[in-house]
Parts: C-alpha cells; sequence; structure tokens
C-alpha cells in the first residue's frame, strides 16, 4: 500500500468550491422570506396592565430612549439597533452587528 494511499492530503481546492458553492446556492434565492424582529422588554408588564390596554394607552419599557435595541432575524440576533424617523415612517438605523 502506498503512503499517499494511507495520507491522503485534501485537495486544495476543495474548500474553496464549498464556500464558492454556498455563495451560489444564497445568491439563487434572494427571495427566501425571513422575520425581522426588534425586543424591546417591558419590566413588570402583568395579565391585568394586558386586560386593561386601549387605544392610547402608554406602555412604559425598560430602555432608556438613547438605549440600542436588539434586532432579530429568525431568532437569531443579528445586532443593535436605533429608531430613526424618515419622513412619516417609523424606521431602525443599525448600530452594531453581533
Amino acid at each position: 500500500m502506498s503512503s499517499e494511499a494511507l495520507n491522503p492530503e485534501p485537495h486544495p481546492a476543495a474548500g474553496s468550491a464549498h464556500q464558492a458553492g454556498d455563495k451560489d446556492l444564497l445568491d439563487t434565492m434572494p427571495w427566501l422570506p425571513c422575520k425581522i424582529s426588534l425586543e424591546i422588554p417591558v419590566a413588570g408588564f402583568t395579565i391585568s396592565d394586558l386586560f386593561n390596554l386601549e387605544k392610547g394607552s402608554i406602555v412604559e419599557t425598560a430602555y432608556h430612549h438613547t438605549s440600542d435595541i436588539p434586532i432579530r432575524v429568525n431568532q437569531l440576533l443579528l445586532g443593535w439597533t436605533e429608531f430613526d424617523v424618515i419622513g412619516d415612517h417609523l424606521a431602525v438605523r443599525i448600530t452594531d452587528l453581533a
């Protein structure tokens, strides 16, 4: 038996082909849906508070108005954001990536 058969060397292009294949796969599915969510904790919120909510209710959060808010994609932490206003729309600006 040859020493080459006992100690096979990995093909130098094997890793790069796999990475390129992953990139090609992602490029073919840009339409794939994902869920983006922002999490704003509300300290001390009870079932009673939930039942008493009505139009115009204000719910105080545990965040200071200058704090960054976590943003998640499909429940995985993507990074941190801050709220921004663009015209008549509320938006978020990415401030840091996880």
